[in-house]
């Protein structure tokens, strides 16, 4: 009777054991998933706003450069 148990836990303990390996690689794989889709969020956000102030910036010096030749 105490091989049985013993065989019967074993095979529990190597099932929770696979259980929570896969359990923690689908979580870490969702995990990375979820990274780099933010990640790429925020590079489009980034992107966004160097390019309007960029354009800004273009904006501001043609207006110097404009009130510059008003003035002569």
């Amino acid at each position: 009777m105490g091989f049985v148990l013993r065989v019967r836990l074993a095979s529990f303990f190597a099932g929770a054991a696979t259980a929570s390996f896969l359990g923690l690689y689908i979580l870490h794989k969702d995990y990375k998933v979820a990274h780099e889709s933010i990640s790429r969020q925020m590079k489009g956000l980034n992107d966004s706003l160097d390019a309007r102030i960029s354009a800004l910036e273009k904006l501001k010096e043609v207006e110097a450069s404009q009130s510059v030749e008003a003035t002569e």
